[in-house]
């Protein structure tokens, strides 16, 4: 378990970051002429085909057996730590208490997001089956 628990600190790792970045663009030159659900719709293609190659990449990198035990460790692991970090940025970043972050999960644009999140985590697991199809 240990190659599927750094896996999914390295998976979470390169999607956060590059998700860093991609969100800052989103807000910033995208969400003023879209709105925020067209930015959302705009973003989350890009991340998904990112996380889905980032994924196949580590997978290989850190040699996590095509097993459903470890590849759920990979992909859970990941979306802990996607929660995790979210929340501190909103929390620390943008001075929101923690109730008002998980408030931010009403609008559509963060149901979006969550969804695409958990597909992420989901994607280690789905590489493992689709490989032995």
């Amino acid at each position: 378990m240990t190659a599927a628990l750094r896996a999914g600190l390295f998976y979470f790792m390169i999607v956060f970051a590059s998700g860093f970045v991609l969100g800052a663009l989103r807000v910033l030159a995208i969400a003023p002429r879209l709105g925020d659900i067209g930015a959302v719709a705009v973003e989350l293609p890009l991340m998904l085909t990112l996380s889905w190659f980032v994924c196949a990449w580590i997978v290989r990198r850190q040699a996590v057996p095509a097993e459903a035990a470890p590849r759920l460790v990979m992909g859970l692991a990941a979306f802990g730590l996607v929660l995790v970090a979210e929340s501190a940025v909103s929390v620390l970043a943008f001075g929101r208490s923690f109730g008002e972050h998980l408030d931010a999960y009403r609008a559509a644009a963060a149901q979006l997001g969550l969804a695409a999140q958990a597909a992420f985590a989901a994607f280690p697991l789905l590489q493992a089956w689709l490989r032995r199809v």
